[in-house]
């Protein structure tokens, strides 16, 4: 159940990143509404704890479990990539950049759940 909860709630998180993004790139009055602002801290919040309670329900240790180790810290990557493209980036092109990069970090993330081999450790 904590499985197919924690999925959904990955891809609604970035599902509404991309959406935050493209009306960045719009320079959309959207981005202003109360919902856009509130959201996704929601979301990624239950994210999180979804994962935590699978993780210590199937007793998964980061410390011993590379795989997970690498997948926290792609997921630490991708909330710095996410928020230079929204935030910090001063041009679409480096918003851009941001946003390929942040994605980048998720395909990496969905791979080490997937295959649960980890790349770099």
């Amino acid at each position: 159940m904590f499985k197919h909860l924690h999925m959904t709630l990955a891809v609604i998180s970035v599902s509404l990143f991309t959406l935050r993004f493209v009306w960045t790139l719009m320079a959309s009055e959207n981005l202003t509404r109360k919902w856009v602002k509130i959201a996704p801290h929601i979301v990624d919040t239950f994210l999180i704890v979804s994962g935590v309670v699978m993780a210590v329900t199937l007793s998964i240790n980061p410390l011993e479990q590379l795989w997970l180790a690498e997948k926290l810290l792609a997921v630490v990557a991708y909330v710095f990539t996410g928020y230079y493209a929204l935030k910090l980036a001063r041009n679409k092109a480096m918003q851009v950049i941001g946003y390929l990069g942040a994605m980048g970090w998720v395909m990496l993330v969905v791979r080490l759940a997937m295959t649960k081999e980890n790349i770099f450790f």
